[in-house]
C-alpha cells in the first residue's frame, strides 16, 4: 500500500469527497443528522439525498479503503471469458450480492464489489473458490449491467420468449370477442394452476427484470387477433420488444393478479393494484392497471424505481436563477406553489424534491396524493380513497385539524379542493400542489375558470413552475453538426457562425436510440406587485405571459433552446414536447 493511500486512509469518507469538491460541508452536516435520524451508511444517505452521484462515492469509498475503482466506460468490467469464471460464481450469487468475477491469476481473485464493506460475502467467496480475494469497486448500476452482459441476462429472456412458441409449452385457444367473453366459463383451478407453472412464472420475472435493466418506467401488455404486443416505455418512448406467444397472455396476466391480489376471475371490469419486490437488493414497486379489450385484457404495469428517483432540486434540471426562485418560494412559511404541465412531464418528481429539500424535525409535513408514488421518510403520506369518501378535499379538511406546517395535495382537479388550498395558503400554511396546463400563465387562469375569486389568487399564490421532459443526447455517441441559417436564427444565434448543435446517432449503450435518460426544462413564474395586480382584476393569460415576460421569465421553448445549445438534448426532441415559439 503507498504511503499516498495510507495518506488518504486517515481521512473519513465526507471528508474525502469535500476535499474532491463533490460535497460541501453544510451538505455533510445535513446528511449526517439525516443518517442519525434514519440509520443507514453515510454514503447510501448522500446519495439517496442526491448530494452526491454514485460514481464519486465510489471513487471515494475505493480511495479510503485503498483499492481500485473500475467502471464500465473504462473497460474494466470486462471479465475473460476463457477462464470459466462463471463456473466459480454461479450468476444468482453475483446477481443477489451485486458483484462480477473480472480475472483469476493463479490463487488471485479479481472481484469487483458494489459493497466493499461486505465482509461476510467476501469471506464466503474465498470458501467458495478457494482463492484470495483482490476486490475493486464500483456503482451498482455499471456492476448490474455488467452482470447482465456477462452472465446473459439478455439471452435468459430471449430463450424464454422462444420457448414459449414450442409445441405444447401451452395450450392454444382462440382469442374471445368481447360479446362472447361474457358467457365464457372460467376454471378458477385451471387458471390459478396456469398461472404458478414454472415457465409462466420464469417468464414473467425475466420480462419484468429485463424492462428494470432497459430503465423502463412501463411495461405494456397488449392481445391482439393472433398475437401478443409487449413494449416498454423507456425514456417516455415506447419500444416493442419481442414477444411471448400468443397462448401466454391468460397465464401470464393471471400471474400479475395473483402477485397484485387481483380477481383472477374478473375479466370483464377494469382493476387496479400493486406488488412489491425485492430485486438485486433494492425495493421496487408496481403498479399494474388492466382494462377488457376484445382481444383480452390489456396490461399495463408501471415500474417506481425508489433508488431511480431524483430528489436533489439541483439535478432535475433548473438553471441556476430558476432554481435560487424556486427553492426561495419553497422556503417561505405560507403560500400556494403550483407546478404544471401534462401527465409523465415529472410534476409530482419535483414537488418531492422540494419536500426534501424543506423537510425537518421541526416541520409537520402532510401530502395526499393518488396514489402515493414514492414514500418519504418523516413525511406523512395520504392516498385519496373516493370509493369510502377519502378525497382531496376531505383529506385537505380533515389536514387543516392536523396542525400542519407544509402541505402537499396530488392535484387540483375541483373547486373545493382548490378552494381548500388557498384559504389554507391564507392561513399560514405553505401549499404545494400540481394541476394540468399548458404554461404557467394558464394556470392561474384555470384556476379562475373553475370558480377561484381572482383576488384571492393574487394574495395566495407565490409561484408557479410548467415544465416538460426531454431525452438527453447520448453522451456516448451524440455527434455535432453545423445548423443552417435558418435554425440559426430560430435559436437566436444568427451571429455565431461557430455554434454547433448535437443530434442523436444511436450505440449499445443507448439501445441504439440516441437518448439516454431524461431532463426536465422549466417555466418559472415568480409573483411581482405588478402580476399579482393584474391577477386580481381576472387579466387573460396572454396578459400574464406578457407582463411575466417583460419580469424576465424565461419560458418553456427557452429553457430548451438553452439545453440545446449546450449539447444536453436535440432541437428534434425539444420541438416534440415544447411548442415552437413564433416571431
Amino acid at each position: 500500500m503507498t504511503k499516498k493511500t495510507l495518506t488518504q486512509q486517515r481521512y473519513k469518507l465526507g471528508e474525502i469527497l469535500i476535499r474532491a469538491g463533490v460535497l460541501t460541508e453544510e451538505q455533510l452536516q445535513k446528511a449526517l443528522r439525516v443518517q442519525q435520524a434514519e440509520g443507514g451508511r453515510l454514503g447510501e444517505v448522500l446519495v439517496r439525498l442526491g448530494m452526491v452521484q454514485e460514481p464519486d462515492l465510489m471513487v471515494a469509498i475505493g480511495q479510503q479503503m485503498g483499492i481500485p475503482y473500475a467502471s464500465l466506460a473504462s473497460g474494466l468490467l470486462s471479465p475473460s471469458r476463457e477462464q470459466a469464471l462463471e463456473q466459480l460464481i454461479p450468476a444468482h450469487f453475483a446477481r443477489q450480492h451485486v458483484l462480477l468475477p473480472i480475472s483469476r491469476n493463479l490463487n488471485s481473485l479479481t472481484i469487483a464489489f458494489a459493497d466493499p464493506l461486505d465482509l461476510i460475502t467476501m469471506d464466503n467467496l474465498t470458501k467458495m473458490t478457494r482463492c484470495q480475494i483482490n476486490p475493486i469497486v464500483a456503482t451498482r448500476t455499471d456492476l448490474m449491467k455488467a452482470i447482465e452482459q456477462f452472465y446473459g441476462g439478455d439471452k435468459l429472456l430471449q430463450e424464454a420468449i422462444d420457448r414459449s412458441y414450442e409445441p405444447g409449452m401451452a395450450e392454444e385457444s382462440p382469442p374471445l370477442l368481447e360479446d362472447e367473453s361474457e358467457h365464457e366459463t372460467l376454471n378458477l383451478d385451471q387458471l390459478k394452476a396456469e398461472a404458478e407453472e414454472a415457465p409462466v412464472v420464469r417468464l414473467v420475472d425475466l420480462i419484468i427484470r429485463q424492462a428494470i435493466k432497459e430503465r423502463a418506467s412501463d411495461v405494456h401488455i397488449e392481445p391482439q387477433k393472433d398475437r401478443l404486443v409487449l413494449r416498454y416505455r423507456i425514456d417516455g418512448v415506447l419500444h416493442e420488444i419481442s414477444p411471448p406467444a400468443r397462448h401466454f397472455h391468460l397465464p401470464m396476466v393471471s400471474r400479475l393478479k395473483i402477485l397484485s391480489r387481483l380477481d383472477i376471475a374478473e375479466k370483464r371490469l377494469p382493476q387496479d393494484g400493486s406488488f412489491m419486490m425485492a430485486m438485486d437488493g433494492r425495493q421496487i414497486d408496481f403498479r399494474i392497471s388492466t382494462i377488457p379489450s376484445i382481444y383480452g385484457e390489456r396490461v399495463v404495469l408501471r415500474i417506481l424505481d425508489k433508488s431511480s428517483i431524483l430528489l436533489d432540486l439541483s439535478q432535475l434540471g433548473f438553471d441556476a436563477s430558476s432554481l435560487a426562485e424556486f427553492r426561495r418560494a419553497v422556503r417561505v412559511p405560507y403560500g400556494l406553489i403550483l407546478v404544471t404541465g401534462p401527465t409523465g412531464s415529472g410534476k409530482t418528481t419535483t414537488l418531492y424534491g422540494a419536500l426534501n429539500e424543506i423537510r425537518a424535525p421541526e416541520k409537520n409535513i402532510l401530502t395526499i396524493e393518488d396514489p402515493v408514488e414514492y414514500r418519504i421518510d418523516s413525511i406523512s403520506q395520504v392516498q385519496i380513497k373516493p370509493m369510502i369518501g377519502l378525497t382531496f378535499a376531505a383529506g385537505l379538511r380533515a389536514f387543516l385539524r392536523q396542525d400542519p406546517d407544509i402541505i402537499m395535495v396530488g392535484e387540483v382537479r375541483d373547486l373545493e379542493t382548490a378552494e381548500i388550498c388557498v384559504r389554507a395558503a391564507l392561513t399560514g400554511h405553505l401549499v404545494l400542489s400540481t394541476i394540468h396546463t399548458n404554461d404557467a400563465p394558464s394556470a392561474v387562469t384555470r384556476l379562475v375558470d373553475i370558480g377561484v375569486a381572482p383576488f384571492l389568487l393574487s394574495s395566495t399564490i407565490s409561484l408557479v413552475v410548467a415544465q416538460r421532459l426531454v431525452r438527453k443526447l447520448c453522451p456516448a455517441c451524440k455527434e455535432a453538426y453545423e445548423p443552417s441559417p435558418e435554425l440559426r436564427r430560430r435559436l437566436g444565434r444568427s451571429g455565431d457562425q461557430e455554434q454547433l448543435l448535437y443530434r442523436p446517432k444511436g450505440c449499445e449503450s443507448c439501445g441504439q436510440t440516441g437518448y439516454y435518460g431524461r431532463t426536465a426544462v422549466f417555466e418559472v413564474m415568480t409573483m411581482t406587485t405588478e402580476l399579482r395586480d393584474i391577477i386580481a382584476k381576472g387579466s387573460s393569460a396572454h396578459t400574464l405571459r406578457d407582463v411575466a415576460s417583460k419580469g424576465g421569465l424565461v419560458t418553456l421553448w427557452e429553457a430548451g433552446v438553452a439545453k440545446v445549445l449546450d449539447g444536453t438534448t436535440s432541437l428534434e426532441e425539444l420541438m416534440s414536447v415544447v411548442l415552437l415559439e413564433t416571431d
